[in-house]
């Protein structure tokens, strides 16, 4: 066989044999990439994704979306070639395994978790968008769990409006730890609550709840925690939380979407409807951002997968978390405004700057 034959034949094995290898060998990472982006203000398989009943509304126009990003299962393992390919695309983002499903949380941990947050960014949308209109929203501290074989279990339940403990009334979640804490171990405490089924009662006929019933409660140890509690403090084993009642009723309807990343637009999209006029003034903006009961902006993941999923959806402007503004302006897809935001006050006054045409004025992201 000629010499150079052999080396080409030689040259073409290595090659295959790099390749195989290349596609037989786990590296520990996952990929994001660009997920579908949803105009609030539209409608999600067939209905509406905002649902307003009890209160005028108002015609909208344009679009407010809401982005998302898909990521690789926790199960699945990328092959080196994969890796690399993710790693070289502009549309993805490779990263280690671990950012995404860390302390070998399986994808159906994670897929709870990001039900639970989903749903959570869903009322404090709604409670922003109402405390931004001025509309009168009540809050109520609730035991949103109760940990099984602990002391609380079979007298407390999830659901339970919690008024008072140990007499001292509650104004927020954290009231309810710092005053269980303040017994000993073995020490009773008395929660003054009511009950679950006479709060959804009351909140279905629109009257404040009644029936209170006091509660006796041994406390126990609390065990060591990987989250840094006080090992040995006093402990019922009930997690508390806000329950919020409105004076209408708000349904988001989306499937198939997970994580807190969804909050800011939401509320901007009830803002939309229950106000005269549009936003957006027929504009295509799309954004990201959690949002808190106070109407705070927080920072989300993936924000270059989001700029892409926008863009390409046929997004113009792009409301930005302040947090996320550096990374956001260093990789900037082409014909993309982005505009930073802290709050949701911060957000609806840059739409209606979009709206009037005054976008010289509108707050910018910067690198570095």
């Amino acid at each position: 066989m000629p010499r150079r034959t052999a080396t080409m034949l030689a040259s073409t094995l290595v090659l295959i044999a790099l390749l195989c290898a290349g596609v037989l060998i786990k590296v520990p990472y996952a990929e994001m990439s660009p997920g579908p982006t949803v105009n609030t203000l539209g409608e999600a398989r067939g209905e509406p994704v905002l649902q307003i009943s009890g209160r005028k509304t108002y015609p909208t126009s344009g679009h407010l979306n809401m982005t998302t990003v898909r990521v690789t299962g926790a199960e699945y393992r990328m092959n080196l070639v994969e890796a690399v390919y993710g790693w070289m695309a502009h549309d993805s983002v490779v990263v280690p395994h671990d950012t995404l499903y860390p302390d070998g949380k399986t994808e159906e941990e994670s897929t709870q978790e990001n039900a639970e947050e989903f749903s959570q960014s869903q009322e404090s949308a709604k409670v922003a968008a109402l405390k931004e209109l001025k509309i009168p929203v009540s809050t109520q501290v609730v035991v949103s769990s109760v940990v099984k074989d602990s002391p609380a279990q079979g007298k407390l339940h999830a659901g339970d409006v919690i008024r008072a403990v140990d007499g001292t009334a509650v104004k927020a979640p954290g009231d309810v730890a710092k005053l269980v804490t303040e017994h000993r171990p073995g020490e009773d405490v008395t929660f003054t609550i009511v009950p679950a089924k006479e709060a959804v009662a009351a909140e279905k006929t629109g009257r404040p709840p009644e029936g209170e019933e006091k509660i006796t409660i041994t406390t126990a140890k609390a065990p060591a925690s990987k989250d840094g509690g006080e090992e040995g403090r006093a402990i019922v084993g009930i997690a508390a939380g806000t329950d919020h009642t409105f004076p209408f009723e708000i349904d988001i309807k989306l499937a198939d979407v997970g994580g807190p990343s969804a909050g800011l637009m939401f509320s901007l999209g009830i803002i939309d409807k229950l106000t005269p006029g549009d936003l957006t003034g027929g504009k295509f903006v799309a954004g990201t951002g959690t949002i808190d009961d106070a109407g705070k902006v927080g920072p989300i993941g993936g924000i270059t997968m989001k700029l892409v999923g926008a863009r390409e959806a046929g997004a113009r402007y792009f409301l930005t978390p302040d947090d996320n503004c550096a990374s956001a302006a260093a990789d900037t897809p082409s014909g993309l405004t982005l505009v930073r935001v802290k709050t949701v006050e911060d957000a609806k006054k840059s739409l209606e700057q979009i709206r009037a045409g005054k976008t010289d004025a509108l707050p910018s992201c910067s690198a570095g």
